[in-house]
């Protein structure tokens, strides 16, 4: 196909694509004459993944540069490939630091230890989980770290549900594309299931005529999560307020180099 054609098929601009070929993130198409250039469904599936990482994972353009380097490279296994798109996808807090910190980490290594999970607490996953724990502490809400072993359940389950639909992609880019939508998309969706639930066991629990949305609790949306649905990518499940999508990151498995794998998701 011409370049129009591409660029029509794929949603990305002429000169975006143009672009995308000069740094180095997409293949240059096949010289049909001095100034024409054919290209194909790889090119389309490859401009798919480049805005994928990019609107969706919110990634740099240096950092879209890292996860194709290893995309391309047919020697490095599928489960490394994952890990490095995921820990590009998992964001830290920042800010946290001191004694309350490192006992947060050893608080997050004895979690993984005590449910078999292949992944790295000092990882971004299991760092950003360590400082959602400092947090919550610092807030005065300590006794929600109780809990961790009932989010982490959950996110197992969360995890192999990612990791079936991982399973039905075929195509190396397609992988690391469902890693991220599953990890942006899947843990704003999450979220709002989450409130979705906490309205019902609200209604449940407090609700003397079991009437539905007569409660006012965890799950009216007001104090339990924002607008955006999204939570902390942490594997915490959001428990700082703000909207409980975590489960996903912490629960992937793990990878070499520390990189944990988020199921697609984990």
């Amino acid at each position: 196909m011409r370049i129009g054609e591409l660029s029509s098929r794929s949603g990305v601009p002429v000169p975006t694509i143009k672009f995308y070929v000069r740094e180095g993130l997409l293949p240059a198409g096949q010289l049909t004459s001095p100034n024409q250039a054919s290209y194909d469904s790889g090119h389309e599936r490859r401009l798919r993944l480049i805005r994928a990482l990019l609107d969706v994972g919110g990634l740099s353009l240096a950092a879209i540069g890292d996860v194709l380097r290893v995309v391309e490279d047919p020697e490095q296994p599928v489960h490394k490939v994952l890990g490095i798109a995921a820990k590009r996808l998992t964001p830290l807090r920042g800010g946290e630091s001191g004694p309350e910190l490192e006992d947060a980490r050893d608080e997050v290594a004895e979690l993984l230890e005590r449910r078999g999970w292949r992944a790295g607490a000092d990882g971004p996953a299991g760092e950003s989980l360590a400082e959602v724990v400092v947090a919550l502490r610092r807030a005065g809400h300590g006794g929600f770290v109780e809990l961790l072993d009932d989010y982490a359940a959950a996110a197992e389950t969360v995890a192999r549900a990612d990791l079936d639909y991982v399973g039905r992609r075929v195509a190396r880019e397609d992988l690391v594309e469902s890693v991220v939508v599953g990890t942006v998309l899947g843990e704003a969706m999450f979220g709002a299931l989450r409130r979705l639930a906490q309205a019902d066991a609200s209604a449940r629990a407090y609700d003397g005529d079991g009437g539905r949305g007569g409660s006012i609790g965890p799950g009216d949306g007001s104090d339990a999560g924002d607008a955006s649905g999204k939570g902390d990518a942490s594997g915490a499940g959001g428990g700082s307020g703000k909207g409980g999508a975590g489960g996903k990151s912490g629960a992937g498995g793990g990878s070499a180099e520390g990189a944990e794998v988020p199921g697609v998701g984990g």
